[in-house]
């Protein structure tokens, strides 16, 4: 089991290394930001354990934790998909995959009800919708971007505008689950998952970690369609749209001039 040490110090600061001079030799232009990204880490991870500590003893403060962490990542798929504005309805997107998926993994008895179980499951399941939402989001919004004639030759025909969008935007939708599909498929072939390494470092079983990792992945499938499903509604219906795309809403629940001037750059970044 990984321990507090200089081992891990030296292992870490080997890693950096490697991932920023290779970043900087290529030019891959994110040598900054993974240093970044490394020292956020750093910080963030201490803190949290930290707070677990405390948190961990007592149900309503796990489950406190979990909102926070659904907070955080609405905030975080609404700013990587350009719609800051549209964040309420992020949040429907992401809570409409994990609420449902937890609430089965709890009232079944499958993982107990405790403070140690709620937060690493709802941290898993509320991650898993995020990076959907996000995949999800970037994928349909430059389908917009790009197949503009085929929406506006779709309104030409006397077509409704959310279905215009679904035209453009549905052929797209399950590529946003193409890693959750990959990582079920091959688990145990190519990669043992961190559920699965988690058990075995905590004392556990192969038994028991592949049950834990079963449940994990097939939850997180579910999770993951229910978001890409309401998502897609939600930009069909102009309600989640970024503001690079949105002049209004007053045609029918769609955006009435989608598409900005020539020239003007997109919100996404």
């Amino acid at each position: 089991m990984t321990t507090l040490s200089v081992h891990l110090v030296v292992a870490l600061a080997v890693l950096t290394a490697l991932a920023v001079v290779v970043a900087a030799l290529s030019r891959l232009g994110t040598a900054r930001p993974d240093a970044v990204a490394v020292a956020r880490a750093v910080g963030q991870l201490a803190l949290v354990s930290l707070v677990l500590t405390a948190v961990l003893g007592r149900v309503v403060w796990s489950l406190a934790f979990a909102v926070v962490m659904l907070g955080v990542a609405v905030a975080t798929s609404a700013r990587r998909i350009g719609a800051g504005r549209a964040w309420p309805w992020v949040l429907v997107a992401v809570a409409s995959g994990a609420v449902p998926v937890l609430v089965v993994i709890f009232a079944s008895g499958a993982v107990p009800w405790t403070g140690p179980a709620i937060v690493p499951m709802a941290g898993i399941v509320i991650g898993g919708c995020m990076s959907a939402s996000s995949l999800n989001g970037r994928r349909c919004f430059a389908a917009l971007r790009e197949e503009r004639d085929t929406y506006e030759g779709a309104l030409a025909l006397g077509l409704e505008v959310p279905v215009a969008i679904r035209l453009v935007i549905s052929r797209h939708r399950s590529e946003s689950l193409v890693p959750g599909l990959d990582q079920t498929r091959t688990v145990g072939l190519v990669t043992l998952p961190g559920a699965f390494v988690g058990v075995l470092l905590g004392g556990g079983s192969p038994a028991q970690a592949g049950a834990a990792q079963l449940l994990v992945l097939v939850g997180l499938l579910a999770a993951q369609t229910v978001v890409v499903v309401v998502g897609s509604w939600l930009v069909e219906r102009g309600r989640l749209v970024p503001t690079d795309l949105v002049a209004a809403t007053r045609r029918r629940g769609g955006p009435v001039e989608p598409w900005p001037a020539e020239g003007a750059q997109p919100g996404l970044r």
